[in-house]
């Protein structure tokens, strides 16, 4: 079972790394995340679904701690968020007990939908905005 996980894991992140994410990136309504590169150290951005809930988004990675943006928060939790084309400083704070599941049912029905259909491990992070 592990095994088809992992197949699951590499075959998704390679779709969203070369056809996914260069296409979201650049629409001007996708919400960007943006962390720090773990070991680069330069700016590493990624298009997320999620939903802002007053000074709070709110967003479920689907693959967890192997996702790499949640590596990067792992090492500095500070990140940005363009938003409806604003940029937002905030902190991002993995919250291991949250159910990922109900959670995604308050998130935005597609994104949650893919979410649910590929995750295999999945995470609820809450990004406090400045």
């Amino acid at each position: 079972m592990a095994e088809l996980r992992d197949l699951q894991h590499r075959v998704v992140t390679a779709g969203q790394r070369y056809i996914g994410n260069p296409i979201m990136g650049r629409l001007p309504v996708q919400t960007l995340l943006e962390t720090t590169g773990r070991k680069s150290g330069q700016p590493r951005i990624t298009p997320i679904g999620g939903r802002r809930s007053g000074n709070s988004f709110w967003l479920v990675s689907e693959f967890g701690e192997k996702s790499q943006y949640i590596r990067n928060i792992q090492v500095d939790n500070r990140v940005r968020l363009r938003i409806r084309g604003r940029w937002y400083s905030g902190t991002a704070h993995l919250v291991r007990g949250d159910d990922a599941r109900a959670r995604l049912r308050e998130l935005p029905w597609a994104n949650s939908a893919v979410v649910r259909a590929v995750g295999t491990d999945l995470l609820t992070i809450r990004i406090d905005l400045d």
